[in-house]
């Protein structure tokens, strides 16, 4: 039962239809994308149009000691949206305005429920582009990629989120506002709390305006892709073009389920038996002579089979096979008996472990006879191990999850973390706390008590439960 207070006061500064009671719409509202990953029940969803009315909705909730989780699309997947019981969910979708665009000074001011691909529409009028560019990119919001640190296929040249927030507008866990950063390039007064905030997943502060970097709008890309009969071979060639010092704007791997998977969905370019696949994207000012050096890399690594695009056309049907994957491994599920799931992992290893840490995986898959399809960007070592089973079968829910289990531990094995873009939410927790040393952890909670000293904003994400 909500606070018996909680609803007349909220709709004291609030809309009638801003805020949302009815159990069928806050069941539908209670999680994001993630599975294995309990969720609560809210008490109400509160759906604020402007900074005061987000800081109505905190000040409120702090006096009564009702917990708020922030939501954007919930499209995340690690659970950091999902409700806890009695909570508010605090939507950002309405506050979706485009402030302004600052040519001059390359930036954007927007609010959070601005959807990624609609902010670059938005600034490509003028010339200009922002880089990061999630998978779900023509649904996530800018908040959302704000809370968990997004990232996307161009990160290998272009970087991720973080590297693109110049400042903060925030409203805090007891309804008080701030600004963090500053619109000038440069600027080191203070502490960095605008980094500090990218990633923490709504546990630290709710956003309500952000000041994005922009870029020149890029240029055509060429592509190529180069198939291998190793994974070994695959690796070596990630590590060739990275150490020639090739600065492609995409590299991504699929392993031989994945590329097997998009071969069967149809696509003419690739061959079902290889061990390997990489999707290789240059947007350089020599896009041509870039592909052609990257091409002889991986054949002097051992690609059997190269195609290079000549042609903005050519160019698409390579990066088609990339776009490909999420159709062919849902033609996979539907395939499978019961009620079939996919659960997209997010890990990454240093480059180097590449080839080790998905030969690893596959060899989970053999001993939990599952299917692991695994993709990612290779280009900085962030790998997508996704694991479909059937969710109505409890001994292969159960294996999915030990799977899982393990694919984090090799991963933190090798050198690398629990999460490269996705986030920690409630999902990794429990890995969190392994892949971390006590006085981090210890460093990281005493940050949380100081923003949030009644533990009320997300309670129970990340490590700070």
């Amino acid at each position: 039962m909500p606070h018996p207070e909680l609803v007349d006061q909220l709709l004291a500064h609030l809309p009638a239809d801003a805020l949302i009671t009815d159990p069928v719409q806050l069941a539908a509202h209670a999680r994001d994308s993630a599975p294995f990953s309990d969720c609560g029940t809210p008490a109400a969803l509160a759906l604020p149009s402007t900074p005061e009315q987000v800081q109505h909705i905190l000040a409120t909730t702090y006096g009564l000691g009702v917990p708020v989780v922030p939501q954007g699309a919930r499209t995340g997947l690690a659970g950091a949206a999902n409700a806890v019981d009695g909570c508010v969910l605090l939507s950002t979708a309405r506050m979706d305005r485009i402030l302004a665009v600052d040519p001059a000074n390359r930036l954007v001011r927007c609010e959070p429920g601005v959807v990624t691909k609609h902010l670059n529409e938005a600034v490509a009028s003028h010339g200009l582009t922002y880089p990061p560019d999630p998978a779900s990119w023509e649904r996530c919001t800018i908040g959302g990629n704000i809370a968990t640190g997004a990232g996307g296929i161009c990160c290998v040249k272009y970087g991720v989120t973080a590297d693109y927030v110049l400042g903060l507008d925030l409203v805090l866990p007891d309804g008080r506002r701030m600004r963090t950063g500053r619109d000038t390039a440069k600027g080191v007064a203070g502490y960095d709390l605008t980094r500090l905030v990218v990633g923490s997943e709504g546990t630290l502060a709710v956003v309500v305006g952000a000041t994005l970097a922009l870029r020149p709008l890029r240029p055509p890309a060429l592509s190529l892709l180069a198939q291998f009969p190793t994974l070994t071979s695959a690796g070596d060639a990630v590590a060739a073009v990275i150490a020639a010092g090739h600065t492609p704007s995409a590299l991504e791997l699929l392993d031989r389920a994945t590329t097997r998977a998009v071969a069967d969905h149809g696509h003419p370019l690739l061959r079902g038996d290889s061990a390997a696949t990489l999707i290789v994207e240059s947007d350089s000012a020599r896009p041509a002579a870039d592909l052609d050096a990257m091409a002889l890399l991986c054949k002097e690594a051992g690609a059997d089979h190269v195609v290079s695009a000549t042609t903005p056309e050519e160019s698409r049907r390579v990066i088609e096979a990339r776009r490909l994957v999420s159709p062919a491994l849902a033609r996979c599920a539907a395939e499978l008996p019961g009620t079939p799931t996919a659960f997209i992992e997010d890990v990454a290893v240093p480059r180097s472990e590449l080839a080790k840490f998905i030969g690893t995986i596959e060899e989970i898959a053999r001993r939990h006879r599952l299917r692991i399809f695994t993709l990612g960007h290779a280009g900085d070592g962030n790998l997508h191990p996704t694991v479909v089973f059937d969710e109505s079968d409890p001994a292969e829910t159960q294996r999915a999850r030990t799977a899982y289990d393990e694919i984090m531990a090799a991963g933190l094995a090798l050198g690398g973390t629990t999460t490269g873009e996705h986030g920690i939410g409630t999902l990794k927790r429990d890995w969190l706390t392994r892949e971390l040393d006590p006085a981090s952890l210890e460093l990281q909670r005493g940050l949380k008590r100081l923003f949030d000293p009644k533990n009320l904003l997300n309670p129970g994400k990340v490590v700070f439960a």
